[in-house]
């Protein structure tokens, strides 16, 4: 009978471990899909739907809903200027109003930014990418004053005034720094990738700039400096002529004072003589 009971209490004491083993797993089997279920939580990021195109787009190119498709994107990495269905941000086809135009290349899956496009209804010329109170003013160009065909839409010059200084001699003079070219020749696509010898140039000017470069080219000649693009030193005044390009010093020539000359005006007969004496101041 003892035997019998004490098989009894071993089974009872081995189940309950059992129970008790399993019950442990369970639970740290719990625990661990918990943990794991706030660390997928708190990876999970806030986004936003943004357009981005569905094939390739070039500039001029009249921009479309057919175009375009809207992407989940994170909120913390959406390029500046991209249109969303957020509020507050512009639509990229307003109601009752005409396309956009495209003013740069675009590749598929690339948001459409604000800087990217125009406004609605504007086509892709030189108007739309002049900045609020500036001008476009051509320059006459050639292989030489044009930097060798390396000059682009967007890229950024100094302009120099070569003429007639003061005295009539050759003068170059930097005249305007870090001005924005908008076109070359009649393009203003920045996506030109063969060298264009620029035959004109348009570049963006306040009116007061304007009218320096009208001027500076009715009374000379006008060559640019390609500025580089990471570039943000601006050049100092400029003015050289040929005799310090050649390295030429001017001779001052500096007159000699005349020794002075004391006399005295006596008669002589019937003739007046001046007589030197010493100059006694």
């Amino acid at each position: 009978m003892r035997v019998i009971f004490g098989l009894v209490l071993l089974l009872g004491l081995g189940l309950a471990g059992a129970a008790v083993y399993m019950a442990q797993g369970y639970i740290g089997d719990q625990q661990a899909r918990l943990a794991e279920a706030e660390r997928a939580k708190s990876a999970i990021v806030p986004t936003t739907e943004v357009y981005v195109l569905k094939h390739p787009m070039r500039y001029g190119q009249r921009l479309t809903p057919e175009d375009v498709e809207l992407v989940r994107w994170p909120i913390a990495a959406i390029p500046e200027g991209a249109f969303t269905t957020q509020e507050g941000v512009p639509a990229l086809f307003p109601e009752d109003q005409p396309p956009r135009s495209v003013l740069r290349s675009m590749e598929p899956k690339e948001a459409v930014m604000a800087v990217k496009v125009t406004e609605p209804g504007e086509d892709a010329g030189v108007s739309s990418r002049l900045s609020p109170g500036m001008r476009a003013v051509a320059i006459q160009t050639d292989v030489t004053s044009g930097v060798s065909g390396f000059l682009r839409p967007g890229d950024r010059v100094d302009v120099y005034w070569t003429g007639s200084g003061a005295g009539g001699r050759q003068v170059t003079k930097l005249i305007d720094v870090n001005m924005k070219l908008i076109a070359i020749n009649q393009s203003a696509d920045e996506d030109i990738n063969d060298a264009v010898i620029a035959r004109t140039v348009t570049v963006e000017a306040s009116p007061n700039q304007a009218g320096r470069l009208v001027q500076a080219q009715s009374t000379g000649r006008l060559s640019l400096s390609l500025v580089g693009a990471d570039d943000a030193i601006v050049a100092d005044a400029v003015e050289i002529d040929q005799q310090e390009l050649l390295g030429i010093e001017e001779e001052i020539i500096v007159e000699a004072p005349k020794e002075q000359v004391c006399t005295v005006r006596t008669r002589r007969g019937g003739e007046m003589v001046d007589i030197p004496i010493p100059c006694t101041n």
